[in-house]
């Protein structure tokens, strides 16, 4: 018996019709646009209602790749009206935006690692990636069984990848600054393999991954017990020995930057130290342009008085958790998925960046309702401006505020 004729791969489909996306700005200007946000941005970012004041950072929420992925998945609705269709895990981290594409029956796979799901695909079906991307052997898998691609994937995130995979054709293996089981780092670490699939890569998080890293560089640490830390989080095959001979930095685009900069300069100091020259390092700064927008915001809000910040976005939100880490530098700083999370003004529930998850804290700097209070919020990239609404709503009405007053 003959094998069956394999499946032919559909091309990537634009969706992105003069028609189509009419329809869908109004539709999505409906679901997380804020009249109220747009009111207090033209105010200079600040509104004052009786001795209650609330300041916006001046860059917050939607990012230019996130609208346009959530664009893109709106539009995948309204031209495939009739077909199944499908998301790699979550078009972005916020838990609001997702639950409206559910409710658009599009169905997420799981991403952590492909199951009977991808193999039941046709060629009848519509797959979305993320804004994160997605790891290429899911990208072939998914084009193998004829199904069309609707590809939403950052064009920041892209970019990186174009490093990674030069890196790779040049011989130099990747050091990725991120999260290993984020999404994006294992998309871009995919990519770290170059064309060829004969490249390497390595993950590290913090300073401390960092410095155990350059030890090993600089002869202090053996290779057993750098794989012994790291081992979950190289490339197949990985030999430190080998594989840190030349290497090239990139990272996971909502780092933090100052973060990622620093990784740079140690790596580069211990390559220097073991090979008396630079030439065996590469770097490239990969932050998201509206990542570090929205953090250097942050930074000049922090140089006004508040007595209180509140982060707004989802939990598993890189960017949105490096704007807690600054907040937090400088005083009470609680990090809500919405405003649910304000149950009074004597308990705020937020999500603890230490304990991984959410607890209740008392605070009292919003309970004396005949005291002037600042307020400051910011939100993630990742974060719609019906929640930041929602929030404003909630602190004033704690504060006594009809929102009609607004």
């Amino acid at each position: 018996m003959s094998d069956p004729k394999p499946k032919q791969k559909r091309k990537r489909i634009n969706v992105r019709r003069p028609d189509v996306m009419e329809k869908v700005q109004a539709e999505v200007q409906r679901h997380y646009e804020s009249s109220i946000v747009e009111k207090i941005r033209s105010n200079d970012g600040s509104i004052t209602v009786g001795n209650t004041t609330i300041k916006l950072a001046q860059q917050f929420g939607f990012c230019y790749g996130v609208e346009r992925a959530i664009d893109l998945a709106y539009a995948s609705r309204k031209v495939f009206e009739e077909n199944n269709i499908y998301l790699i895990g979550e078009i972005i981290h916020n838990q609001e935006v997702n639950r409206q594409l559910q409710d658009m029956n599009i169905v997420s796979l799981p991403w952590k690692e492909m199951d009977e799901t991808y193999d039941r695909l046709g060629e009848d079906d519509v797959v979305i990636v993320p804004a994160f991307g997605a790891p290429t052997s899911y990208i072939d898998k998914i084009e193998s069984q004829g199904a069309a691609i609707i590809d939403t994937t950052c064009g920041d995130v892209m970019k990186v990848w174009r490093r990674v995979r030069g890196y790779a054709k040049q011989g130099y293996t990747s050091i990725i600054h991120g999260k290993a089981g984020h999404e994006e780092t294992r998309a871009t670490a995919s990519r770290a393999l170059g064309d060829a699939k004969d490249g390497h890569y390595i993950v590290i998080l913090t300073l401390d991954d960092t410095d155990f890293l350059c030890s090993y560089l600089t002869g202090q640490t053996t290779a057993e017990a750098l794989m012994e830390r790291f081992g979950h989080a190289t490339s197949d095959g990985f030999d430190p020995k080998k594989h840190l001979q030349k290497v090239g930095v990139a990272n996971q685009t909502t780092m933090l930057k100052s973060e990622t900069e620093e990784i740079q300069r140690r790596v580069h100091t211990a390559i220097k130290e073991r090979d008396g020259s630079s030439d065996n390092f590469q770097f490239f700064d990969t932050i998201c342009g509206a990542t570090q927008e929205r953090q250097d915001a942050l930074f000049d809000m922090l140089k006004g008085h508040m007595d209180v910040l509140l982060v707004v976005g989802g939990y598993n939100s890189s960017n949105t958790s490096h704007l807690v880490e600054i907040g937090q530098e400088e005083l009470p700083t609680f990090f809500i998925q919405n405003s649910d999370r304000l149950t009074s003004l004597e308990e705020i529930l937020h999500f603890d960046l230490e304990e991984k998850c959410e607890v209740t804290t008392e605070h009292t700097n919003l309970l004396d309702l005949s005291k002037p209070v600042t307020v400051g919020i910011t939100a993630g990239a990742s974060c719609p401006n019906n929640l930041i609404e929602s929030t404003i709503k909630r602190v004033f009405e704690l504060r006594g505020v009809d929102s009609a007053d607004i």
